[in-house]
């Protein structure tokens, strides 16, 4: 596993121990006196491992750590390799976790340590000098760079966190926008018409009480169907607003009764087969199966005869079909691409769905098919 991925905990006592065997090896490996070489390594061991502490001690750690060497040099008059490993570590601490004071209290002690031990030994002061800058300054200075590079790059992280916050936050406004003036032409210019469209009819129906039986059927047609235009352009208008209750559920499959009476009303025979085991699809293809079918329909209003549409739902394991079929109305200009059927590809395309539309080889019958795969059932 990558040490990077460790607890800091875990990583701090990896290092006191690492520090415990090199400082504890040299120190036997100096083969000075018994009793020397056990106080020695007492006292290293234990300096060492309080590099396992909390970040929060590390001025104590670094003047345990500085303490050491000057006490072994006047105590025992012998410069016997101790806490070296030690050293350069809490000055590195020292410099990456102390800030103000302490910071600066802690490199004082380390230099200091190390230039007192120098002098003691009979160097001049500009080895001691050096010494202090190589075991003291160079791995505090280390720290601090670790630690402002560290929080650059999370300065830099959090600032392009915030820009992609920014950019999702203008694209989401833009789009509530644009829903927002979509639901506007519809409800100030689309629902207008429709409603005007339900009133006339509805007028024209009840002032000619005694008329034509199928002109009447006709106009109650037109009223059945601007009145679920007007709830399907509701429906649409709550979903441009973020409306996401159940009143503003769109229709699927399970209202496809009412779709196919609505036909009927209209004086076109509508039939509906069913094949194989009917399974629960997702809520999006199944408004969108419900969407085709409803062009489907109003192409066989507009472009078929009196004979009505046939529309089929075939479920198979990993695909459903929807067909429709209906004969071609005299005069009707069935081979030419028309704008519903470019929407029925373009909503089958969305699910990967592969759509075919044409005349039989009879000339006379327009059959459109729409294949959805499925996941295995």
């Amino acid at each position: 596993m990558d040490s990077v991925k460790f607890p800091l905990r875990h990583q701090s006592a990896l290092v006191a121990v690492v520090c415990m065997v090199v400082d504890g090896g040299f120190v036997l490996l100096d083969r000075e006196p018994f009793t020397q070489t056990m106080i020695v390594l007492f006292l290293t061991l234990a300096v060492d491992a309080m590099l396992a502490g909390p970040a929060r001690l590390s001025l104590w750690v670094a003047a345990a750590q500085a303490a050491v060497p000057v006490i072994i040099l006047v105590s025992m008059n012998n410069g016997i390799d101790a806490n070296d490993a030690g050293l350069l570590i809490a000055g590195y601490r020292a410099g990456a976790w102390l800030r103000g004071g302490p910071a600066y209290a802690a490199l004082g002690l380390l230099s200091a340590s190390l230039v007192v031990c120098m002098l003691l030994n009979d160097y001049n002061l500009l080895f001691a000098v050096l010494v202090a800058a190589k075991g003291a300054l160079l791995p505090w200075l280390v720290g601090r760079y670790t630690t402002a590079r560290r929080a650059y790059l999370a300065e830099l992280e959090k600032r392009s966190a915030m820009a992609e916050k920014d950019a999702r936050a203008a694209v989401t406004k833009a789009i509530t926008e644009e829903r927002g003036a979509i639901a506007r032409d519809l409800h100030d210019v689309i629902i207008h018409h429709v409603s005007a469209i339900n009133l006339h009819a509805g007028a024209a129906r009840l002032g000619n009480p005694n008329g034509d039986p199928k002109l009447t059927n006709s106009l109650r047609a037109v009223e059945t169907s601007s009145r679920a235009a007007m709830v399907d352009l509701r429906h649409l208008l709550d979903l441009l607003h973020g409306d996401k209750s159940e009143g503003a559920r769109q229709p699927g499959l399970g209202n496809l009764d009412e779709l196919l009476d609505g036909v009927r009303a209209a004086g076109i025979p509508a039939r509906l087969e069913v094949r194989g085991q009917c399974r629960d699809l997702p809520e999006s293809l199944d408004v969108t199966v419900y969407r085709i079918i409803q062009e489907l329909l109003t192409n066989a209003l507009r472009h078929g005869d009196e004979s009505g549409v046939t529309v089929t739902l075939d479920y198979a394991p990993d695909s459903l079909t929807v067909a429709s079929e209906n004969t071609a109305g005299p005069g009707d200009d069935s081979g030419s691409v028309r704008r519903g059927l470019v929407g029925i590809r373009n909503r089958a395309g969305m699910f990967d769905g592969r759509t075919r539309s044409g005349l039989d080889s009879d000339g006379r019958t327009w059959r459109t098919t729409v294949t959805f795969p499925l996941e295995a059932s």
